[in-house]
C-alpha cells in the first residue's frame, strides 16, 4: 500500500472531521509532511512509543494512542482475568500532554478498568513510584522526555512499576496492530476513574528521602540552584530538599513555571549546558556550590559543581552517576550491609569504570541494554536473590534503591545534594571527590556524538550506516587495535587476535556494535530508539596519581576522543 493510499483511508467516517480535515489538506496540498506522517506505524522503542503530534499513523494523535491503549487493554484483561484491573497515568507539561492523559484513562475505562489518574503534571518516576505503592497492574506516561516541543510520547509499566520489558511488550504489540481504529472504545466511564494528587507526592517524597540519605552533615550550609526547565519537577524536588534538610536553594523562578513550549531553552535537555545557563548565571549571584536541572518527565537529572578553577561546570551522566554509586557504596561498607550478595546495574553504552567501583566494594555489576527497563528487569529477575542497591546509564538517569523502578532525578537530586554539603563540609568539592574516585579506579573520560537523519531517507541512510560498520569495523582507534567487536543484533563477540567468534545470548538482541581497543578504549554506536539519531559512545581511561595529575590527564584524554573520532570519520 502506498502512502497516499494509506492516507486516504483516514478520509473515512469512522475518523472525526478535524482528522479527516488535517488528512485532506495534506493529500490536496502535496505537502512533504504527507509521506512522513504516513509511511510506517510508530514503534515502542526504548523510552516506549515516541513521535510528532499530528495526524497520520507514524505521529501522536488520537487514534495511535487510541489504538495502542485499546491493544494494551485488550492485554491486560486477558492477563488479569476476574481481577479489577487498575492503571495509572501520569502525564507532563507537553502540549496536549493533559488532553492525551484523559483520553488514554477513557479508553481504558470505556474497557472497564479503574483508572488512577493525576490531577496535574507529574514526573514519571512518580508514576513508576505510584504503580508499586497504589498496587496497579500497570501504568502509563505521556511525555516525551527531553525531544523538542512538537514531540509527545507514551510509555507503559507493568505491575513491577518498570516499563515493560519481554515477554509483555511484544505481546502487547501484537495486539495494538491487531486493534482497527473503529474498533476502539472512546467513550470512557467517569465513574471508574479516581483522582490523586498532593497526597501521592507526599508518599513519593517520603520514599525518595527514605532510600536516598545516609548521614546529616552540612546541609544547612549548601548553597543550591534549582530548575525544573520549565518541567514536572517543580511539584516534587523543592519540598523534597526541605524535607530532607536543606536551607539555602534558590529556584530559576522563570523556568519553574510549566510549558511544554520550553520558551526560555532551544532544548530542555540537562545533558546540554545551554539548558542550565540560567541556572548557572544564577549560581553565580548566589555562589551556589552545586547546580541542578531536570527533564520536562522529571526522569533524568543534570548537576553542575565547582570544578579546580573554581567555575561551575556540568558533569556528565558517567561522572555524575560515578560520584553517586561510590558514595552508596561506601556508606554501604561503612554501615556493614554487603554481603556478597548485593548488585548495581549498568548499561551497554554506559563507562565501565562501574565493573572497576563494583569490584572494589565486592558487588556485581550487571549490565543491560540501553535503557532504563532492563536494569527494572534485573531488579524483578533477582528479586529474593541479590539486592539491588542502585543503578545508572550515561544519558543522566539514576535510581537510588528499588522503591522506583525507573530513573528518578528526585531521589537523585537528594542523595547528590547529601554528597556535596558532605564535601563542603570537609574542605572540598564533588569535582575534588570525583578525582578521588579515579585515583582508585583509573580515569575514564567519554565523548558522544549524535549525528541526525531525519525522517525516511534518514532512517535508510542510519541503517546503511550501522550495515557498513557491522560489515566494516575499524582495525584500530587512536593508535590502538581493536581486540573485541561485540554484535548485540548477531549475538556474538569477535576475539579479533584468535579469529574467534563467541556466543553472547546472555543480552537480548539489539542493533549495537561495541568495539574494545587494547588499551581500554571503547566505542559504541547504535540507533537511538526514539529519535532520528545515530549515537557514538567513545570512553577512554588512563590511570592517574594524584589531584595534580588531573589537568594533564584530561587534556591527554580529550585529544584520544578527538582521535577516534578522526579513526571514525566523525570530525
Amino acid at each position: 500500500m502506498t502512502t497516499l493510499e494509506k492516507a486516504k483511508l483516514w478520509l473515512h467516517e469512522s475518523f472525526d472531521e478535524e482528522t479527516r480535515g488535517a488528512v485532506q489538506l495534506l493529500i490536496e496540498g502535496n505537502s512533504p509532511d504527507l509521506e512522513d506522517s504516513f509511511y510506517r506505524e510508530l514503534e515502542f522503542g526504548t523510552g516506549g512509543m515516541r513521535g510528532i503530534m499530528g495526524v497520520g499513523t507514524n505521529r501522536l494523535n488520537k487514534y495511535t494512542l487510541g489504538q495502542a491503549t485499546q491493544g494494551l487493554a485488550n492485554y491486560m484483561l486477558k492477563q488479569f482475568q476476574g481481577e479489577e484491573i487498575k492503571v495509572a497515568i501520569a502525564y507532563d507539561v507537553r502540549n496536549n500532554s493533559r488532553e492525551f492523559g484523559k483520553l488514554v484513562a477513557d479508553v481504558l475505562t470505556a474497557n472497564g478498568i479503574k483508572v488512577l489518574l493525576f490531577k496535574n503534571h507529574r514526573p514519571t518516576p512518580e508514576l513508576s513510584f505510584t504503580v508499586r505503592d497504589r498496587k496497579c497492574h500497570g501504568g502509563i506516561v505521556l511525555t516525551a522526555s527531553h525531544n523538542p516541543p512538537e514531540y509527545n510520547g507514551y510509555k507503559v509499566y507493568w505491575n513491577d512499576g518498570a516499563q515493560i520489558v519481554p515477554p509483555h511488550d511484544e505481546a502487547i504489540i501484537n495486539e495494538v496492530y491487531a486493534v482497527k481504529f473503529d474498533e476502539i472504545k472512546f467513550n470512557g466511564n467517569d465513574d471508574l476513574i479516581e483522582w490523586i494528587g498532593e497526597e501521592q507526592d507526599e508518599v513519593y517524597i517520603d520514599a525518595c528521602i527514605k532510600n536516598s540519605t545516609y548521614q546529616n552533615v552540612g546541609k544547612e550550609n549548601l548553597n543550591i540552584v534549582f530548575t525544573s526547565i520549565h518541567g514536572t519537577t517543580y511539584t516534587t524536588v523543592p519540598k523534597a530538599l526541605e524535607k530532607a534538610g536543606f536551607k539555602k536553594i534558590d529556584l530559576v523562578k522563570e523556568q519553574m513555571i510549566p510549558s511544554g513550549n520550553f520558551p526560555t531553552v532551544d532544548s530542555p535537555n540537562p545533558e546540554e549546558p545551554a539548558a542550565l545557563e540560567m541556572a548557572m548565571d544564577l549560581a553565580k549571584i548566589t555562589n551556589a556550590d552545586i547546580v541542578i536541572g531536570t527533564d520536562p518527565d522529571g526522569d533524568r537529572l543534570g548537576i553542575a559543581v565547582r570544578n579546580l578553577d573554581g567555575e561551575i561546570q556540568l558533569l556528565n551522566g558517567n561522572q555524575t552517576n560515578t560520584i553517586l554509586t561510590y558514595y552508596i557504596l561506601n556508606e554501604w561498607r561503612k554501615q556493614e550491609r554487603i554481603t556478597g550478595k548485593e548488585f548495581i546495574g549498568s548499561t551497554i553504552v554506559t563507562s565501565d569504570i562501574f565493573f572497576d567501583i563494583a569490584q572494589k566494594f565486592g558487588v556485581d555489576c550487571k549490565v543491560g541494554l540501553t535503557g532504563f527497563k532492563w536494569i527494572g528487569k534485573m531488579i524483578r529477575d533477582f528479586e529474593g536473590q541479590e539486592k539491588f542497591i542502585c543503578g545508572g546509564e550515561e544519558s543522566f538517569g539514576f535510581m537510588t534503591g528499588d522503591f522506583v523502578r525507573d530513573k528518578d532525578s528526585c531521589g537523585s537530586i537528594v542523595l547528590a545534594c547529601e554528597i556535596a554539603a558532605w564535601c563542603k563540609a570537609n574542605g572540598r568539592t564533588m569535582y575534588q571527590y570525583l578525582i578521588e574516585i579515579y585515583q582508585e579506579t583509573g580515569m575514564y573520560y567519554e565523548g558522544l556524538v549524535n549525528l541526525v537523519r531525519k525522517g525516511r531517507d534518514g532512517a535508510e541512510e542510519i541503517q546503511n550506516m550501522m550495515k557498513n560498520f557491522r560489515e566494516n569495523p575499524p582495525k584500530s582507534l587512536a593508535g590502538s587495535p581493536v581486540e573485541e567487536v561485540k554484535d548485540f543484533k548477531e549475538q556474538t563477540n569477535f576475539i579479533v587476535s584468535q579469529n574467534e567468534k563467541k556466543v553472547m545470548d546472555d543480552i537480548p538482541k539489539s542493533n549495537v556494535l561495541i568495539y574494545y581497543t587494547q588499551d581500554g578504549t571503547k566505542v559504541c554506536v547504535r540507533p537511538s530508539g526514539t529519535e532520528p539519531k545515530i549515537k557514538f559512545y567513545i570512553s577512554v581511561k588512563d590511570d592517574i596519581a594524584s589531584e595534580a595529575d588531573f589537568r594533564d590527564k584530561l587534556k591527554s584524554l580529550e585529544s584520544k576522543i578527538q582521535e577516534v573520532r578522526k579513526d571514525l570519520q566523525l570530525s
